[in-house]
């Protein structure tokens, strides 16, 4: 495994680390309101997060984005490491996106005006399995 990110991965690395350690900082600074509506989205579309504490996981949600978005921005992070978390955490906002129900538009993976908030992390899911399909293309 490499120690230092290749030249090429340096723009969406930085473009989508920049962009998910902005959304932690953001969900980090957020109050008990947004904290609930976040965790009642999160928890209609995966159950067993329903019993969890809506402000704990909003620190945890907080917690997740900001260590995506650092390791994306840091370049000693292995950018297959860095791609592996970036795709599981991107897997998990487009599952959100098609468990939401009004996120779609009826019998089509086409957002709605309302999911398009959430259709958008399909770049962060593709930009991460880039990252871990290079890595290990050359492995």
């Amino acid at each position: 495994m490499r120690i230092l990110v290749r030249p090429h991965q340096l723009p969406v690395r930085l473009a989508a680390g920049a962009f998910v350690l902005n959304a932690g900082l953001s969900m980090a600074a957020a109050g008990p309101d947004n904290a609930t509506a976040v965790h009642g989205m999160a928890a209609h579309a995966y159950p067993f997060l329903k019993d969890l504490d809506p402000e704990e996981f909003a620190r945890w949600l907080a917690r997740a984005e900001i260590a995506v978005g650092a390791a994306l921005l840091i370049p000693v992070v292995p950018s297959l490491l860095a791609g592996a978390a970036l795709t599981a955490f991107a897997g998990g906002l487009v599952g959100l996106y098609l468990r939401t129900p009004g996120m779609r538009q009826e019998g089509s993976l086409r957002p709605t005006q309302e999911g398009l908030g959430l259709a958008k992390d399909v770049w962060l899911l593709g930009i991460g399995a880039s990252l871990v399909a290079e890595e290990l293309s050359r492995a």
